[in-house]
């Protein structure tokens, strides 16, 4: 069982910064491959970034490439959500999850743990 928990979120202007953090439990989280979704309200939760168990190979959703960046500290058990520039097409609830599938990182069935999300907020 690992259990997830966002934070970081808020209110910000369109090209401001936020850090978004996710902090698991569980002695196994460095060998997880880890991901970062959103979901803006009356659409479906879509993928946004994810990175392997060594940190070595992150992976971007087309609409983030550029201004995100995901990383993880094992040794914190957390990994992190970089945005810049940020957009007001970026607003939603940001959801950390673990991925325990192997066929890709992109589609939420791959994934096994969520966290209950952060809001993202991004005015114009």
């Amino acid at each position: 069982q690992v259990q997830l928990v966002e934070s970081g979120g808020g209110l910000v202007q369109a090209g401001g910064s936020l850090r978004l953090s996710c902090a698991a439990s569980g002695r196994t989280f460095s060998t997880y491959t880890m991901g970062w979704f959103r979901q803006a309200p009356g659409k479906e939760r879509k993928f946004v970034a994810a990175i392997n168990w060594s940190g070595s190979r992150p992976y971007y959703a087309d609409s983030v490439k550029g201004r995100f960046t995901i990383s993880r500290d094992n040794a914190k058990n957390t990994v992190y959500l970089q945005m810049n520039s940020l957009k007001p097409e970026d607003t939603a609830v940001y959801y950390c999850a673990v991925r325990q599938g192997s066929s890709s990182y992109y589609h939420t069935s791959e994934y096994s743990y969520w966290g209950q999300g952060t809001q993202v907020t991004v005015s114009s």
